[in-house]
């Protein structure tokens, strides 16, 4: 404890207990009262150095107790309410002790032996809202626990706290003894056991109907092309992948400092892990947009590792207050839930880089994965020796990673400070490449507007650092889509998977360079090795539809993008490439539907737009399909190539032609996707056409 007169600040998780009717008790027996008061300490103070619980005081008939971390404060809750359950099953009604549990993580103070602050005055006033025999813990405890018990928790909303300013979002641990096992005489009534017969029938049922459904999936893909002239292929099946013993889901970490600014370094510090595990060789990592998708949610471990297909997840807390700094991390086995490593980190900010790296290292090791030497210095080197520009470049990424006009500018901003402060910082070039290169797909931007910045931060990035993956595939995407260097683009994407296979963005983009070569099954191979990397990532399972639809497997590639839908209903890309799907498929209704509905959820796309146009023109609406033609030409100055397609669907081969000319002119995004994509097959013997190809080095 702090000596009188001192005082110091830390994060801590703070229990708060209270017997339940004790002073009702008294009034009726203060000897009883006593007596089961007594029992209950006795009880609560054997269990709380099991957890490292530190009690600061009692409160009467409740406790207020300090725990380094929530995870140990929600065990030891739990165990209480289970020795206290266990106990009350064989004593009278009249000599139960039940209590009501509050949980909280946050700044505490200690001053003269007391612990004082919101960690505390929070803790406090969710202990009455928990049933007798329950446990409520704030928001910020249940994140940091979602993984880490065998109770799940629930929410119970947000709630008005005395002398709280804010609403708390509270919830509740469901305790395992909670829920009800039917009595053997329940399992056998005459209407279970029919109601087992129903089910074990739809069972058989959905058995047959799957392997229909797996029979006309593979006739569907040894199906002859829609239209004559189209590419004959053999698609890769998807591959089931066994488990790998050695792999790792880095989840996000969740922020818990008091300014929700701070987000940035908890995304940032997730990234950094996953981009420090990614360069081992031997070691799976998910890529950060499937890991992503759990951010906020409360599921449980094993679904998690299910659906990333890993053996273990890494998850963790940061708080930040001042220039202080609080980092938890937990390796967790995801087949049984148990801990294969955990530790808190309280440091300065300026430690933060050695702790990523003292991080990445503990988690190999517990893996028991072998490190080569320059694994190891890769790891162990710090990115760069500026504090003010990791900062800057963490939080670049986190805007970029919003994949908006606002995102990406900011994050320019931001990738441009930390060079500034870093001039030999590899990967914050290799950002700024990557902002600059999506600006003309996300934004009225001309090409030659951003992909010189892009070409000349991308070639830094590999001077800096010829090992960094990131450096080349920003290089690869520059070289695909601005000079049109067909060797120089596939030279660099392989350099990228070599150095790291597990850079997903790699063998995504390096998917899209292939299906520009016309070289169909390697394109969805390599979409295939992308999904599997990144298995939940909204963007690659979306751009496997487009994969589909580029060697002319329509149906499959509607099944893709409606499963796609499946995982995330509103992600407006995967409208757009559903739309074009149906639209080869001659499903005109539905392509338009689906063309309404990216416009909705994205009306400031362009591609969206376009894509309502083709579907009209496609369905032989016309005049729609004009009046939206006529708003692009008055407001986007730079979709020549989107605006194109549009005119293909119009049949109007003249103007089609004339605005891919223009297109070539300006050196539009994406304009070698038409040697390629269907939508321009009607053009495909057009001497002009023919022309623009060899012009573009894509064709002899």
């Amino acid at each position: 404890m702090s000596g009188a007169g001192t005082e110091h600040r830390k994060l801590a998780a703070i229990m708060f207990t209270d017997m339940v009717g004790y002073t009702a008790l008294t009034q009726c027996s203060e000897a009883l009262a006593l007596e089961l008061l007594e029992e209950h300490r006795r009880l609560l103070r054997a269990l709380f150095p099991k957890f490292n619980g530190r009690e600061v005081e009692t409160t009467g008939d409740g406790f207020l107790v300090e725990f380094e971390s929530a995870v140990e404060a929600a065990r030891c809750a739990i165990e209480i309410q289970r020795t206290l359950a266990t106990r009350n099953i064989s004593v009278p009604a009249d000599r139960r002790i039940e209590l009501r549990i509050g949980l909280h993580v946050g700044d505490v103070v200690h001053k003269e032996g007391h612990v004082l602050g919101d960690g505390v005055n929070i803790a406090a006033r969710l202990q009455p809202l928990a049933e007798p025999g329950g446990i409520c813990v704030s928001v910020d405890v249940a994140h940091q626990i979602q993984h880490n018990l065998e109770a799940s928790v629930v929410t119970l909303g947000p709630k008005e706290l005395k002398n709280v300013a804010a609403p708390v979002e509270v919830c509740r641990i469901v305790l395992p003894w909670e829920k009800r096992t039917p009595s053997p005489v329940e399992r056998s009534t005459p209407e279970r056991r029919e109601k087992k017969m129903r089910l074990v029938a739809a069972a058989l049922a959905a058995v047959v109907i799957l392997g229909g459904a797996a029979w006309w999936l593979h006739y569907l893909s040894g199906r002859p092309p829609k239209s004559a002239g189209t590419p004959q292929t053999n698609l890769p099946a998807p591959v089931a992948r066994a488990v790998e013993a050695k792999s790792v889901a880095v989840l996000p970490f969740v922020n818990l400092s008091s300014d929700k600014e701070n987000e940035y370094l908890s995304d940032g510090i997730t990234e950094d892990l996953c981009t420090a595990l990614t360069q081992v060789k031997g070691l799976r990592v998910p890529a950060r947009t499937s890991c992503f998708v759990f951010k906020g949610k409360t599921e449980d471990i094993r679904k998690i590792g299910q659906q990333l297909n890993v053996a273990t997840v890494l998850e963790g807390s940061v708080s930040k207050a001042g220039n202080k700094l609080r980092v938890s991390a937990q390796l967790i086995n995801v087949a049984d839930g148990f801990h294969l490593w955990a530790t808190n980190y309280d440091r300065e900010m300026t430690d933060i880089l050695a702790i990523r790296s003292d991080i990445a290292q503990q988690v190999v090791a517990a893996l028991r994965v072998q490190l080569r030497v320059e694994e190891t210095q890769r790891i162990v080197k710090k990115p760069t020796e500026s504090l003010e520009a990791y900062n800057c470049y963490l939080q670049g990424r986190f805007w970029w990673n919003k994949r908006t006009l606002e995102g990406l500018n900011k994050a320019i901003r931001q990738f441009q400070e930390a060079i500034a402060l870093d001039p030999t910082y590899a990967i914050a070039h290799a950002g700024l490449a990557d902002a600059n290169a999506l600006l003309a797909r996300f934004g009225p931007v001309a090409p030659k507007d951003c992909f010189p910045q892009a070409k000349a931060a991308a070639t830094k990035a590999v001077e800096l650092d010829d090992q960094l993956s990131e450096g080349h595939v920003s290089l690869a995407f520059v070289k695909l889509m601005w000079d049109w260097d067909w060797p120089g683009a596939e030279s660099e994407f392989k350099r990228a998977i070599e150095l790291n296979p597990n850079n997903g963005t790699a063998h995504f983009w390096y998917s899209i360079y292939l299906r520009v070569m016309r070289r169909f099954d390697d394109g969805v191979a390599e979409m295939r090795e992308a999904e599997a990397v990144d298995p939940l990532s909204s963007i690659i399972g979306a751009e496997l539809g487009e994969a589909l639809i580029v060697v002319r497997q329509y149906d499959l590639a509607v099944t893709q993008l409606q499963k796609n839908l499946e995982r995330d209903p509103d992600f407006h890309v995967t409208y757009y490439e559903l739309s074009r799907a149906y639209c080869l498929c001659a499903k005109y209704p539905e392509a338009i539907a689906a063309a309404k509905k990216s416009c909705e959820l994205a009306p400031d796309a362009p591609f969206n737009t376009v894509a309502l146009a083709n579907a009209y023109a496609a369905a032989g609406q016309k005049a729609e399909a004009k009046q939206i033609l006529d708003k692009l030409l008055e407001q986007t100055r730079h979709a020549y190539f989107r605006i194109a397609s549009v005119y293909v669907s119009l049949g109007d081969k003249e103007q089609a032609l004339l605005w891919l000319e223009k297109a070539y002119d300006e050196r539009a995004y994406v304009l070698g996707y038409v040697n390629a994509d269907p939508m321009f097959d009607r053009l495909r013997s057009e001497p002009r056409f023919i022309a623009l190809l060899r012009k573009m080095g894509l064709q002899k």
